[in-house]
């Protein structure tokens, strides 16, 4: 059942970039947050109702921090969405995991300089992954440089930088969310905290770029944006609390596959071998870090 969680979540992900594609063509990127948030708030409500889970928290203060960044790099995947291809800004904010790795990495590779004291084996032979994890990271920024090569030629270098921008910040909002899971607190109220923050975010961005005005064709993808966004949490969140965190984290790549479906289906978009390859390349290499990290007591403890 782990495997089914894990593919319900990656599609709902997907899904919910199809619906910011077609949302975006009138909508904003903070209309997009902003409406977003709305939804997943009036969803998480009812299922902490249903649940019968508290709303308060105890430590407001990490879901301040957390907020911070996770509307941050939700604004910066809304654009990328909005004007990159899907199956290209979908890969790009995958990379989440491969920056967490990269962290990991340089955390281990300073843990063991000074342990080795100064030691040039420390670039090897520290927490026993030390090297193959750098070089899995190599690869995935090789497969990057060989996805965008289609979308650099077509000018469009800035929205790549932001879904790259993205990627790097869902690492940190990942790794926030775990501090919070182990403090005890439930994804729910994570989730609704997250909401809140979207709706006060998207509403000020919305001082800043302007109000679209209401469109029927474009508001038709704003309610399956929502619910899309949230099933796809609940999915994920069901997916890591019934095996192990490893198989859970690998199937999550199966995002871009079906972000590369849906791109060609959708949206006619040509998906080059370049692109292919460089897809590949990625989920190959994070897939790979993601076993030398869970394989590694020392690199998952200080990451």
């Amino acid at each position: 059942m782990q495997a089914v969680w894990m593919l319900l979540s990656a599609a709902c992900f997907a899904g919910m970039g199809v619906c910011v594609k077609f949302a975006s063509i009138h909508y904003n990127a903070s209309e997009l947050v902003f409406y977003r948030g709305i939804i997943s708030v009036l969803i998480m409500l009812a299922v902490l109702r249903g649940q019968d889970i508290e709303w308060r928290t105890h430590i407001p203060g990490q879901h301040l921090w957390r907020c911070s960044i996770g509307v941050f790099s939700l604004g910066t995947w809304f654009y990328a969405l909005a004007e990159l291809p899907l199956a290209t800004a979908i890969t790009l904010n995958y990379m989440s995991s491969v920056w967490v790795a990269l962290l990991a990495w340089v955390t281990s590779l300073w843990w063991g300089l000074r342990s080795s004291r100064g030691s040039p084996k420390a670039f090897t032979t520290f927490g026993g992954h030390t090297g193959p994890l750098g070089f899995s990271i190599l690869a995935s920024f090789a497969g990057v440089v060989l996805m965008l090569r289609p979308t650099v030629d077509t000018d469009q270098w800035f929205a790549a930088l932001v879904g790259i921008v993205s990627g790097v910040s869902s690492a940190v909002v990942y790794l926030k969310v775990r501090s919070l899971t182990q403090a005890g607190e439930p994804i729910t109220r994570t989730v609704l905290f997250f909401s809140l923050a979207s709706v006060l975010a998207g509403a000020a961005g919305m001082g800043v770029q302007g109000n679209s005005g209401w469109n029927t064709e474009a508001a038709a993808w704003l309610l399956p944006l929502g619910v899309l966004a949230s099933a796809g949490q609940m999915c994920m969140t069901r997916g890591y609390s019934l095996g192990p965190t490893l198989v859970a984290a690998n199937l999550q790549y199966a995002g871009i596959v079906f972000g590369a479906l849906f791109s060609v289906a959708f949206f006619n978009d040509p998906i080059t071998l370049w692109g292919w390859a460089g897809m590949t390349v990625i989920m190959v290499s994070g897939i790979w870090a993601t076993w030398l990290q869970e394989s590694s007591p020392s690199l998952t403890a200080e990451s």
